[in-house]
């Protein structure tokens, strides 16, 4: 016997299946790029880093408007995966956000932060939800009759056959 049943593969399956169709009808990528853009955003000016016996610190005057600037880009990511439907005003607010980031919190968390919320707002404002895919055209059970042997059972242009031969040669028309 198998040590693997098959209904947790099913299972695991459904629950795949389940989240690559959620994934798809929101801005997925979008969200993703602005909440990691606002973790650098949020860490640097409370950072310490130790090298040696030094301690350097990152810290700004205006740490308060980094961490409230971080938590906004944090939240406009998670609100692009739960309300799709915001997706272009949160967009233009992570785009605002990332801007202002570049003068208040070590220039957007060193670039990092700055260009994960900027493509992230590009991207949800770019994205549009896809269409339901439509049903497929039944085909006819018999075949169309072919015309008069020239084309073998492809379809005239819409203006074949206006001009007189004299007019027309190889599918070119005069000009005059």
């Amino acid at each position: 016997m198998s040590a693997e049943s098959p209904g947790a593969r099913v299972r695991i399956s459904g629950w795949r299946q389940s989240y690559r169709e959620w994934r798809w009808q929101r801005p997925f990528w979008a969200g993703v790029l602005t909440l990691l853009g606002g973790l650098p955003i949020v860490y640097f000016p409370y950072a310490n880093l130790t090298v040696g016996q030094l301690t350097v610190r990152m810290a700004t005057t205006t740490g308060s408007a980094s961490l409230i600037i971080g938590v906004l880009l944090i939240v406009l990511g998670l609100s692009m995966w739960f309300q799709p439907v915001v997706r272009v005003f949160a967009g233009v607010a992570a785009i605002l956000l990332a801007l202002v980031s570049l003068v208040v919190s070590n220039f957007g968390g060193f670039l990092l932060g700055y260009l994960m919320a900027l493509f992230g707002g590009a991207l949800a404002v770019a994205w549009a939800p896809g269409e339901e895919p439509k049903a497929r055209p039944v085909e006819r059970a018999e075949p169309e009759p072919a015309g008069d042997g020239g084309g073998e059972g492809t379809p005239e242009p819409a203006g074949a056959g206006t001009a007189s031969d004299q007019e027309s040669r190889n599918g070119r028309h005069r000009a005059g």
